[in-house]
């Protein structure tokens, strides 16, 4: 009789979740002993560095990703993490160790008596088998259901579970299949493609969804077939179109009143792939004009549920574009060039204005760079910079959770290995992600690690205008030298002094990880 183990190292494979990102503790050593030979294992030194990278991998590869963790300590480590994995809809599938069964009700050290209380509501799903013989049905269900929901599942599995016999039902778990169709038709597909063609003034809103799902070029046809404007939805953690296509208008702001003034004459807004809307700072208002309609389409059915405005589709957004595309039939007005980027702004004195890196950035690396970005206060900045025009272009920390840029800049360089990568993080996030650096440097990952010091939390100091409470204390952070840290890790580093020395420092192309501090003045993210 094969064992818990056996089958469950066997259903990972034959569902191709063969990289497993974790931080071991005592519990979980049973799970990962005589792991097959086609597994990998990528270790992190903090379990929210582990998340981080996972999220990041699972992005860049569109596929779900396992993450072992540890009992109720390094779940709850990986919580602020998680956070972000969830807003960007990540498929982490988590399995977490637990106590021997004989010692969760007494609560022995390292048990964790509800595990799955502890992870909810952040996880779409949660659970702990009722018994040995369950572990492989469960953890199946865990990935079907991270695979489906687009949203991290957590499975906590006592360790003696793993080397009990499976019983005679297990096996059946390996060939099962658990697909998704979510194609509107008929009335549904009539009164959309109605609405849409019958629009004056219609506006497009993407949201990160767009470029999970491939649709980056597909969007762009649509919208050139449209011929209204573009917004990318507020809270963007996906560039889902080009940023300097002439009908694109930015991202929208992430206030309900500039939102609405936004959609100013426009009679209806269509909004592909993003809740409506995930809203930031708290600026009240209208939701939307008199007169605007609003339609959304995701397949997240709770983001459709718990819309404030609007008419809602769940259905796949990509199969919407494809639909609406052939509807509106051939294209019209051509769109014209792309927008020319504007002189770097410069600052006074020996720092760097933001602006000037990443002008720095666009001409010395590739076109087809992916860039993750952490590095809030300098939004406005490198907006104002950029040019980028590929599908999985720009990752960002979708909650907002700082911590995902380095870990994340790791995993996506893990996830997409013939493709340049690039880590763009301030010195007040980086710390919260540093030891992903030692995963970095131990995998000889191709990163560029892109690190501007400020010495403050910028957009803190920002919030702080914006809340009247400019003399906060605890927003300053002098002293820190991210090369001697780096180097520690054992990832190459220099001090980029000025303009030319980090131009001719990024012209080069080393084959493993490196991390190039710069000097920046203090901006604000708009």
């Amino acid at each position: 009789m094969p064992s818990v183990r056996r089958i469950a190292h066997e259903f990972l494979e034959r569902q191709g979740l063969t990289t497993v990102f974790g931080n071991p503790g005592s519990n979980e050593l049973p799970f990962l002993t005589g792991l097959p030979d086609g597994f990998r294992y990528v270790l992190g030194l903090h379990e929210g560095a582990v998340v981080g990278m996972a999220d990041g991998y699972a992005q860049a590869t569109g596929r779900p990703v396992l993450v072992n963790l540890h009992a109720a300590s390094g779940s709850g480590n990986a919580m602020g993490a998680l956070t972000n994995a969830v807003a960007s809809r990540t498929p982490l599938v988590i399995v977490a160790g637990q106590q021997v069964r004989p010692a969760i009700g007494p609560e022995a050290n390292l048990a964790n008596v509800d595990a799955p209380a502890l992870m909810r509501p952040l996880v779409g799903w949660a659970a702990e088998p009722a018994c040995a013989q369950d572990v492989p049905r469960a953890l199946a269900q865990a990935v079907f259901e991270a695979r489906l929901q687009r949203r991290p599942s957590y499975l906590s599995v006592p360790y003696d579970d793993w080397a009990a016999d499976a019983g005679e039902n297990a096996p059946a778990v390996l060939d099962r299949r658990v697909e998704r169709a979510g194609v509107p038709a008929g009335e549904q597909a009539r009164r959309l493609a109605e609405a849409v063609a019958g629009a004056r003034r219609p506006a497009l809103v993407l949201g990160g969804d767009i470029d999970t799902a491939g649709c980056f070029d597909d969007a762009v046809r649509l919208a050139e077939r449209l011929g209204g404007p573009v917004w990318a939805a507020p809270s963007l953690f996906r560039l889902p179109f080009p940023n300097r296509h002439p009908l694109f208008r930015g991202v929208l702001p992430a206030g309900i009143e500039p939102v609405c003034r936004a959609f100013e004459g426009h009679d209806l807004v269509l909004v592909l792939g993003a809740p409506v809307f995930r809203y930031h700072e708290h600026l009240p208002g209208r939701y939307l004009p008199a007169g605007t309609r609003l339609i959304q389409v995701t397949e997240d059915a709770s983001a459709a549920a718990r819309a404030p405005v609007g008419e809602a589709l769940v259905a796949d957004p990509g199969a919407v574009i494809g639909l609406l595309t052939q509807a509106l039939g051939a294209s019209g007005e051509p769109a014209g060039d792309y927008r020319p980027v504007p002189a770097p702004r410069s600052a006074k004195g020996p720092r760097l204005h933001p602006e000037e890196v990443f002008a720095a950035l666009r001409d010395e690396l590739p076109a087809d760079t992916a860039y993750v970005v952490e590095s809030t206060s300098t939004a406005s900045s490198w907006w104002r910079q950029m040019d980028l025009r590929r599908p999985g272009s720009y990752y960002f920390p979708a909650a907002g959770g700082l911590g995902f840029g380095l870990p994340g800049a790791v995993g996506v360089a893990l996830g997409r290995p013939g493709r340049p990568v690039v880590g763009v993080v301030g010195d007040g996030s980086a710390n919260y992600g540093i030891t992903a650096l030692w995963t970095a440097a131990r995998h000889r990952v191709p990163l560029t690690v892109v690190l501007l010091r400020n010495g403050t939390y910028g957009a803190l100091r920002w919030f702080g205008g914006l809340l009247g409470v400019p003399d906060a204390p605890g927003l300053d952070i002098p002293g820190l030298d991210f090369t001697r840290i780096a180097e520690g890790y054992g990832v190459p580093a220099l001090h980029a002094n000025g303009v030319d020395e980090l131009r001719a420092v990024l012209a080069e192309h080393p084959d493993g990880p490196r991390l190039v501090q710069v000097d920046t003045a203090l901006t604000t993210p708009s």
